[in-house]
This record gives structure tokens, sequence and C-alpha cells, in this order.
């Protein structure tokens, strides 16, 4: 058995033992600041002797008895709790252990608040943490029911997945023990407990539940009380009254699409500090970020970015807690619903509603750029241990399982997939289920066979490229139209059906406008569009229209140099964010050079009206000057080239507006010539060096750092300066990440150490990962050579001596991503002959992979 790396066919094997399953959870966590108490009473029915295991990381195991008996154990986390030789019927189980405080944020996370001083606590579970804080059976098919007894200081809040009783603890006034009770099933990663000083702000949700022919038994009226929490010191800046919106349109859309009532009584959301991920679905209890409690400005892109977070979350209380995956095979599933059902409900219900238009543009790419790596996995993947799932939550899993669950419902319709998802939730609330019911349900519900679709789609890798294949008269009218498939690649070459729109744009009166459309199947190499012959020809052609399908668009060569000289004139946003998406995707498959990229990003970003696009044609452009274009070019035209536009860009913007605060936070991610210079250390001093333009904490950190990157000499006395006027867990990380920005050899070598040896322990995740963004920020190439081949030898250690997912973190991000070579190239090869971890292996065998293309891609750029 491996408890700490449970394995599918474990799981199913201790499921066949186990049946019912309620446990009593107490902790104290007024015991310290390193370890805290926990006893674990597990009452458990078994259906079928055997022997079988409960698991447990703790730092020590103090005593167990089952049966009122005594255990001898010799504990190993590694193998949890023997159980053997048990008998069918009732069982109760007491577990006395030790156990530790996380720092990295799996288990009980710890943190305190620079500013006050003040303790939060919280919990994060998934995938399979929850054995951190109690004994248990620590796999998604064991649903079970909880008591929990949190003893704490009188005057916090704890936060469970149920109200609180409270009452003080005899003989101390100071602590109380918070009691809640979960009474519904439940799985083990999916329990939360939340403890400190938390802010709170309270409100309600009133509405009904539509009535449908699957969910004539639910009832109509429905009344949900919902709280906010975020630390003391961030509660100026809770922007509650928005929060709430968003929350009771979420409720409002799935109350109308769902047909089942919110299961889990009330509805908390906590911001809380340290968190590894954006959010975490803990029924009734979501925890997020606390960087979602914007404490400087922000573009409208951050909080329609968190707005889609919170209808992720809420997605989630029907389609992974009410009814949970059975096991990890199924986590697709599980966050593709979630994402898909944020942007449905985002676009419809939110002022957000171009949410479609970010999806094409974020999720997307994400999901493009998984898809073309080495690693690239099937949608449902065989996750037959819990290294495996922890590697598989990625762009294909979120996105890509998104994208083509968008394209299942235009192609059942969207009458027929909402009807098959209330049928999925009326037969399975409460417990566990696979995929193949959820198909079920949709086939029946639209009376369609889908038994085909699971394998075209799911158990496939790799894109298949869609282009237009045409003839031209000499009048300028199409004699042939057709779309062009391609096999899926990387893969086996699988042609795939496609429900598409193909839309014929053209430049009229001075705008890009969309002249014709056709919606049609293909399911061939090439599919004949007749609608099309006789019409004149078009200066743009998209064949996935409205991107209904998941595929790699690529746009023919007349259609490319059109979008490259007028893509600021496309109306339509969606239409516009494809050519966006389509020209990145040419310049990354080495068809389109990454100067002439870099010089679309300057000539139209400045036009894009969606900051969400704007945010990342941005990004891309950095990527494409430091990793695709040709050194020599970079730095004799690229560099100034990039940042001379975006100074002029943020002059021109409107004063105080989104775009200029966009083009002014991405010169402080890159080089810089001496206008730009000048303008961030204006904002370092506080001063603001355009009009409108709001200079807060945040800003001057951002600042710093882009000017410590450059060889700024007094780096340490302005971090001090800025330190004083802010001091809070952010100002400190910001201050970390200046330092690690510094282009010394002396600077990085401190950094390398730090994170590669027993120090990095003491850090927290935050830590690491701003430590990591100042670490490798571009304008230090010379000063990182030293660590080219002394990296693999760290990689090893470094997995040994932290969780998995921190050292994933570390490795990925102190690959020598400078080192674009042959050289470099042959370091990962070696490394890889090595008897490796697969996860590990796979994180290396990714960024070799990344530095393939680059290398490909500068030999393009340099037009060789």
């Amino acid at each position: 058995m491996s408890s700490t790396n449970l394995t599918r066919q474990e799981a199913q094997e201790r499921r066949a033992i186990i049946g019912a399953v309620d446990y009593g959870i107490a902790v104290d966590v007024t015991r310290g600041d390193a370890t805290f108490p926990s006893v674990t009473t597990v009452r458990f029915e078994v259906v079928a002797p055997g022997s079988t295991f409960i698991d447990l990381i703790a730092q020590s195991v103090e005593s167990v008895t089952l049966d009122g008996e005594l255990v001898d154990v010799t504990y190993r986390p590694d193998f949890g709790i023997p159980l053997d030789d048990l008998t069918a019927g009732s069982h109760e189980l007491v577990v006395t252990a030790t156990c530790e405080y996380s720092r990295t944020g799996q288990g009980l996370h710890r943190f305190v608040d620079p500013v006050d001083h003040e303790v939060y606590l919280y919990t994060q579970f998934e995938t399979a943490d929850a054995k951190r804080v109690f004994a248990c059976f620590d796999q998604p098919d064991v649903k079970a029911t909880y008591t929990l007894a949190v003893t704490a200081p009188t005057n916090w809040s704890v936060v469970t997945n149920s109200p609180q009783e409270v009452s003080p603890v005899e003989g101390d006034a100071g602590k109380a023990v918070f009691t809640s009770r979960i009474d519904y099933l439940l799985s083990t990663y999916l329990v939360a407990l939340c403890a400190g000083p938390y802010y709170k702000v309270t409100d309600e949700w009133r509405g009904e539940v539509a009535a449908h022919p699957e969910n004539l038994d639910e009832p109509r009226e429905v009344v949900i009380p919902l709280g906010l929490y975020c630390r003391k010191s961030l509660a100026e800046h809770l922007d509650a009254d928005t929060l709430f919106t968003e929350t009771k349109q979420g409720f409002d859309f799935y109350h109308q699409n769902f047909g089942a009532a919110y299961p889990f009584g009330k509805y908390d959301q906590l911001f809380v500090p340290e968190f590894n991920a954006g959010a975490m679905e803990n029924a009734g209890a979501i925890t997020y970020r606390d960087e979602y409690v914007f404490t400087s400005k922000h573009t409208r892109h951050s909080y329609e970015r968190r707005c889609e977070t919170v209808l992720h979350e809420m997605a989630h209380m029907w389609f992974g807690d009410l009814v949970t995956m059975t096991w990890w095979d199924d986590l697709w599933l599980n966050e593709s619903f979630a994402t898909w059902g944020s942007v449905v409900a985002q676009s419809e219900m939110t002022e957000y509603d171009t949410a479609w238009v970010t999806f094409a543009n974020v999720e997307k790419a994400w999901a493009y750029d998984q898809d073309q790596l080495p690693s690239t996995h099937p949608v449902a993947s065989d996750a037959h241990d819990i290294e495996t799932v922890e590697q598989n939550f990625d762009g294909i899993t979120y996105a890509k399982g998104a994208s083509i669950l968008k394209q299942l419902q235009a192609y059942v319709g969207r009458d027929a997939f909402f009807a098959g998802v209330r049928r999925h939730f009326a037969s399975h609330a409460f417990g566990n289920a696979t995929f193949d019911d959820l198909l079920g349900a949709l086939a029946e519900a639209s009376g369609k066979d889908l038994s085909w679709w699971a394998d075209q789609w799911l158990k496939t890798t790799g894109m298949n490229e869609l282009s237009a294949d045409v003839e031209v008269d000499e009048s300028g009218r199409y004699t042939r139209f057709a779309v062009a498939q391609g096999g899926a690649t990387p893969g086996a070459g699988e042609l795939r059906t496609h429900r598409i729109g193909v839309g014929l744009y053209s430049l009229v009166d001075g705008a890009v406008v969309r002249t014709h459309r056709v919606d049609m199947d293909i399911d061939s190499a090439s599919t004949s569009v007749p609608e099309f012959v006789g019409l004149p020809k078009a200066d743009l052609v998209l064949v996935n229209d409205d991107d209904l399908t998941y595929c790699m668009m690529k746009l023919d060569a007349e259609s490319l140099a059109f979008v490259t000289e007028n893509i600021d004139k496309i109306t339509d946003p969606l239409a516009r964010t494809l050519c966006w998406s389509a020209a990145w995707q040419a310049t990354r498959s080495g068809e389109m050079r990454a100067r002439d990229y870099i010089q679309l990003v300057v000539r139209g970003a400045a036009a894009e009206s969606e900051m969400s696009v704007v945010s990342s044609v941005l990004r891309q452009a950095q990527t494409a000057l430091r990793r695709y274009a040709d050194p020599q070019w970079a730095a004799s035209t690229g560099r100034q080239l990039l940042c001379g536009g975006l100074v002029a860009a943020a002059r021109a913007a409107e004063p105080g507006s989104d775009h200029q605060l966009a083009f002014v936070q991405a010169l402080s991610t890159m080089w810089l010539d001496d206008d730009a210079t000048a303008l961030l250390k204006a904002i370092v001093k506080g001063d603001s060096p355009l009009p409108g333009l709001v200079v807060d904490n945040q800003l001057r950190w951002d600042a710093l750092t882009a000017l410590a990157a450059t060889g700024l000499h007094d780096v340490e006395h302005q971090v001090s300066v800025l330190l004083e006027v802010d001091p809070s867990a952010t100002g400190r990380a910001c201050a970390a990440r200046t330092r690690a920005a510094v282009p010394t050899s002396k600077a990085k070598r401190k950094v390398f150490n730090e994170l590669t040896t027993n120090a990095t322990t003491k850090l927290s995740n935050v830590a690491i990962r701003y430590k990591l963004a100042g670490f490798g920020f571009g304008c230090a190439d010379e000063a990182m050579q030293q660590f080219n081949s002394e990296f693999f030898d760290a990689v090893l250690p470094v997995w040994e001596l932290l969780p998995n997912d921190t050292a994933t973190t570390i490795i990925r991000g102190l690959y020598p991503w400078w080192d674009i070579s042959e050289a470099g190239l042959g370091r990962a090869s070696e490394f890889l002959t090595e008897d490796a971890p697969e996860a590990v292996a796979r994180t290396i065998r990714e960024c070799q992979s990344q530095v393939e293309r680059a290398l490909r891609n500068r030999l393009v750029d340099a037009g060789e």
C-alpha cells in the first residue's frame, strides 16, 4: 500500500471493504506555531472482511485504538495506519496524533500577518491532503459525514462547511470549542476548516429553482445565507457589493439551468493568504487567494478573471461537490465543466458579456500550448496514482476539456445539453459518478448516439488544423471553397467531427465586417462549402468563426497579411481575438516571424477594446522577444521597438484608463530604454509621470523590480523606503522579488542556493513564487550561465525535500530558460537518462520542448 501516493487500484480495493463512514475530528489550534494535536474518531462499516489501511501524514502518532483495543502500530506516513483482519460490521477507530502546520499550502496552512501579527489558518485538501489534518480514507468515492470540534481563541471566527456552535473551554476564558456537523455525504478533499480573526460581511440570496421535467421534486423557493471573509488588514479593500452581486448572479443562472437547489445550506467565500491556486470549491466554504482582494488599481481584466473564478467555484457546488467523480480519471470533467459553466454564466448574467472572447484568448491559448508539449495526454487520462493526478492540473484538463464541452453543447443543442445535466444531478446527488454516466444522460436527453464522441475527443491527443482551401476566378469570385482538416497533431493523426462556423469578412467603409457565414459539421479531410461558390473573394476567412470547436485555425497567407494591417478595424471582438490567436499560434509554429508578431502587437494593441486580449498579447509579445526572436535583432532593434511602442501607447492612452495602466504594467516586466527608465523612476518615487495614472504601492513595487533588473545601484535603499510605506505581506513578497531581480552573479547565486537547499523548507509558497519571479526576470542572462549545469544536479534533491507541487514550481522556475542552445538541450537529455520520478521527468521534458521550440523559432526569425 502507498498512502502518500494512493493508486487507483488500491483505492478500488479499499472501497470494496469500506462502507458508510462518519468522522469525529478534534483539533486544537492554540498549542503553538509548529504543530497541533489531532484526534480522529472514525466510525465505519466493513462490507467485506479483509485488511486495508487509513491515511495519515503526521509528525507523530500517540495512540491508535480499534473497537476499544489499543493497536500496536509502527507508524510510517507513506504507509498510513494498517487495519488488519477487519470483520464485517461496525467498527470504531480512534487515532491521536500530532500534525504539522503547513507553509506551502497543503493541509492546514498557518500565516502570520506582518501588519498586525494576527494568525490566520485555512485548509487545502485537494488532491489528497486531508490526511495532513485527520486520519481518513482520503479518496473521492469514500464519502462521509463529519463532526468537527476546533479549539481556538474565543475572538476568532471558525468557518467550516456548516454553521458552528460555540462553547467556552472550562478553566480558560480565552478559548472556545467551535463545533460543526456536516450531515450530508462529502468527500474528504472537500472538507474545509478556516480559523482566525477574519473580517466578515454577510448578505443572502433569495430566488427560485426553475421548474424542468427533470426536477419536479426540487424546492422552488430557496434562501442562501452568504458570507465574505478576509484578513482584518485587508478589510478596507474588500469590495463586498461587487462580490455579492456576482455571487447572486451566479446563483440566478445555476438555479435557472441546473434544476437542483443549492445543497449545502450557507455559502461562505473566504479570501485567504498564501493560497497556492486561484480558489478551492470546498462545499459551502470556498477559499480564494487573497490577491483577489485588490489593494491597488487593477484593469477590468483582473475583475473579469476574478468573476470567472467566483462562478467556476460555484459551478463546482453541483459538479464536483453534489456529484463527485469516482476517481481522479474524471478530474478533467470536474474542472472542464466548472470552466465551461462559469463562462456561460459570466457571458449571460454579468457585465462581462464578452467572456467567450476572454476564453478564446486565455483559456484556449493555455490549452493549445499544453497540447503541443511532449507530455500531452488525452483529456480523459489514465490517472493511475495521485502523483499523476497532480501533474494533470493543466491546460488540457481545464481549458481543452471546457472547449470540448462547448463543442458538445453546440452539437447536441443547448436545451438538450442542460436537460442531460439535470438528469445527471438528479440521478447521482450526494454520490459519485463517471463521465459515462453524464454521457448517457446527454444521449438520453438529446436522442443522439454519442458513443463515438468520447473516442474522438477524449481518448486522443493533439489538435486538428482547419484551414480554407479555395480557388478564385479572374473576376475575383470563388469557384471552389472547402474546409481542409489535418490529422490531430501531436498524436495518431485522427480526423474528428467538428461543428464549425465559417465566416467571410471584408473591409467595408473602413471597418472589417462579416459578410457571409455558414454553420456546418465536418468529419473528413475536406468538406465543401457550396454556399460560398460564386461569392466575391473575402479579405479574411475564419474557418472557426465564433470559436465553436477546438482546433488550430490556420489563416491563409492573404488573410494573415490582411490581419497584420487591419486587425484594429475588425469590429467583432470575438473575430478579432481569433485573429490574434491565429497570429500567435503561427508565431509559435514558426510560420510567422517573431519580429512580425511584435510589430503587430505594437501596431494593434492600443486599439484593442478587450482588456483580456490586451494583457495576453502584451505577454505574448514579450515571450516572442525573449525566446523566439533572433537575439541579434532583439538587441539591436526588437527591445527598443517593443519598449518604445509601449511607452508611446501609455502616453497616448486616455488618462487613467485601463489601457494606460496595462501598458505601464507591461513595461515593468521587460527590458527598459531611457524613456521607460525615467518613467519608472518617477513611479518608484511615488510621482505620476502620466496624466491620470494612479501610482499606488503595487505599481511602485513593480517599477522598482524592473529597475533593479537593469542594475539600479541603490536597490536596497529603495526597497527599505518602500517597505516603510508598505510593510504588508504583499510588500514583503515584492521586496524579495526585487532583490532576486538584481542582475549580478552574487544576487542570483543567493536565490538559487536558498531555493535548492534546506533553507527553502522555511519559505512560504508565496515567498518561493516571488523569489522565482525575480530570479527569472529577463535582463540577466549573463549572470545566469553559472547554473546551466548545476540546475540539473539540484533537481532530484529539491524533489526529495519538498511536497510535489512546491518542488515542481521550483524546478520549473529555476530551469535554464536563458540557455537556448543545443548544449542546453543536451544537458536536459542527459538528465532524462537518469532514473528520475515520472513527474520530475515530465517537467523536464516540457521545459526542454519549449526551449527546442525557441531555438527553432530563432532560426526562423533570422531567416535561416
